[in-house]
This record gives structure tokens, sequence and C-alpha cells, in this order.
């Protein structure tokens, strides 16, 4: 009777392990070939991922002291960054919730300050000074550029002597709600990878001596140099240096200083070529966040430049060799892509960029 019990339990034992054995839970398989696509624009960060093997996907956006998690079926995500930073992306291809692959990815968040247009805020001048008079001026209203200006078109001689990247159309520009804009854009164009305007009043409108004025937003970042700058009547035939130059506001974009700092320089023949020059920073911002007025006060013996009616530089022009500057003189509007002094735009360059101007007024 024991063995005859032993012997009927003992198969019933192996019997039960091998249906065990046949009958396993499957292990999950993980995703493959994990790959991630992030797109950026002024704040709006949208994640693409694609994964073989994946059943859904986790995207988390570490947004300073928050942390958002999105899980997606198409593994598509977006996030709205309200501030500029470096901000950590994890995307996860997931099987199950425990079984996934991953990778961890940061973006440099711009936020594009013109998107919304032109700033509204910001300084002014008067349309009168004493012992001036107004002899001319653009308002820039309507909605067509005036008989006064015209344009240089393409890319000049070795990038207009400065190797610059942008080609310049008559296209880039509007008028309207009272402003002139010029616009920097990333986009090829006659073998060139950006398009700009560059506005002159060359053969039409040049001026001797006196205070001119111009109310403008400037627009920032690395490899952006917008302009307001002005060439001696000879330019066409006696060339640069010899022409003279008279840079009202120059700014190289750059974050941080570069960004909120104006230069105002003069250029001539001496021994080849000449100059002197100064700069004005503010103390936090940027250029491009509201209008302010760049100014240069000009006669026959200095020439003054300011910023917001505050004196940064002086350059005496009374010596013979600065003859240049006792000449008319004609005015130039121009947004530049790189160049040998901004160097070329890098992946934290926000395009387009423009400047906005509101007003252009020469009292003599």
């Amino acid at each position: 009777m024991i063995k005859s019990t032993i012997f009927l339990f003992f198969p019933f034992l192996l019997f039960a392990s091998s249906c065990k054995k046949e009958d396993p839970t499957p292990a999950a398989i993980l995703p493959e070939n994990l790959n991630v696509v992030i797109e950026h624009s002024s704040g709006d960060v949208t994640v693409t991922a694609t994964a073989d093997k994946a059943n859904f996907y986790t995207i988390v956006f570490y947004d300073q002291t928050d942390t958002v998690f999105v899980e997606s079926k198409s593994g598509t995500a977006t996030h709205t960054f309200a501030a500029n930073g470096t901000y950590s992306i994890n995307v996860r291809a997931n099987t199950t919730q425990t079984v996934y692959i991953e990778e961890l990815h940061e973006v440099i968040v711009f936020i594009d300050q013109n998107t919304s247009g032109a700033p509204t805020t910001g300084y002014s001048t008067p349309t009168s000074y004493p012992g001036y008079t107004l002899v001319w001026s653009d308002e820039f209203d309507g909605t067509t550029l005036s008989s006064d200006w015209t344009f240089d078109i393409g890319t000049g001689s070795s990038g207009w002597g400065n190797n610059e990247l942008q080609y310049y159309t008559d296209q880039n520009h509007t008028v309207a709600n009272g402003l002139l804009e010029i616009k920097a854009k990333s986009e090829t164009f006659n073998a060139q990878d950006y398009t700009s305007t560059r506005l002159k009043t060359q053969g039409l409108q040049s001026w001797k001596y006196g205070r001119i004025d111009v109310r403008a937003a400037v627009p920032y970042g690395k490899g952006i140099w917008p302009a307001i700058w002005m060439l001696g009547d000879n330019f066409s035939t006696v060339g640069w240096p010899s022409c003279g130059e008279i840079d009202i506001m120059e700014l190289i974009g750059g974050d941080g200083q570069n960004d909120r700092t104006v230069h105002g320089t003069g250029h001539w023949e001496q021994a080849g070529h000449a100059q002197y020059g100064n700069s004005y920073s503010l103390t936090s911002g940027k250029f491009a966040d509201e209008f302010h007025v760049f100014s240069v006060v000009w006669d026959a013996n200095s020439i003054k430049w300011f910023m917001d009616d505050i004196q940064y530089s002086q350059l005496d022009v009374t010596p013979a060799e600065l003859s240049e500057f006792q000449e008319k003189f004609f005015l130039i509007l121009n947004v530049a892509v790189g160049g040998n002094w901004p160097g070329s735009p890098d992946a934290t360059t926000i395009f387009p960029q423009s400047m906005y101007v509101d007003y252009v007024r020469v009292f003599q």
C-alpha cells in the first residue's frame, strides 16, 4: 500500500512540473532604434520620437522647478517654455511601463521677441531743436517707401567687403503702421543662405553737417549685424575709406553684452584705413526690447555720438587728414548676417530678425 501510494503520487509531481515549463509568462521585448527629433520656435518645443517594437512613448520636460510628463501613442509631444534657458528632456520608448529604452536630451530655448512685432515702448526725441531746422525726414507713414530711398542688391564684392553671408534684395522690407521693417531671413537665395535688405539715399539725399536722429528697435542674436550709417557722396569715384564713413549705430549681436551694446565709429583714409569709435552698453536687457534714438551731431569741428541723448563718443574732425568729414554724406540702413566682425550665426540664432525704424530726421 505504501509503495503503491508513492508510485501514484510521483508521476503526478512530474506531470505538474512539465505543464509549468511548457506555459511560461512571455518576457517583454525591449524597443530598438530610438530616434528623437526636437524642434523649437520661440519657446514652443516639439519632440517627435520613433522606435521599433515600441507600444507608446513617455516624454518628460524638465521646466525649471516643474516636471511635465506626457504619454504619447504617436511619439509626439509639445511643451511651451516661458523663459530663455537650457532645458533637459527625457524621451522613453516603452513596451510596458517598466520595460523601455530612453535618451536624455538638452535644448536651448530662446523666446523670439519679434514674434509679436515691433516694441511699443522706448525713447523719443522732439521734432525741433533750438538753432536747428528740420531739413529732411521720413516718418514711414503709408505703405511704401518714399522716392528718396533706393536699394543695394546682391552680395557685393567679398560680401560687401566684410565676408557677409546675406543676399540683399528689395523684398525684405515693409512699411506699415508708421514703421519701416527690414527683415533678415534664413533662406537660400542665389547661392546665399540668408536674405535681407539694404536701403540708401545715395544720389537722392545727402547732407553736410547737422543733427541726425534715427529712432529704431534693432535685432539681436549671434551673427546679426544691424547698422545705421553714412558714406561720403564721392564713394563711387574715390572708394572706401577715402570717401569717409560715419557709423551712427552698429550692433554685433550675441547673447549677453553684445545684444546690449551699440557702437559709433568714424572711418577715414590715413596711410590706408584709420578709424575712431566708442560704444554704449545697457545695464540690462537688450536693444531689441524697445525703441532707442541713435544720433550724431556733426559740424566742421567734431562728430558727437548719442544714444537716447546720452553722449558717449566724440571725434575731432579739424585735422587736414580728416577732410572727408567736410563733405556731404548719404544714409544707409541695413541688417547684415555674418561677416568678419560678428562671425556666423549659430544654433542659438533666431530667424527671422527685424530692425524697426520709426523715423529718420535731419536737422541743420
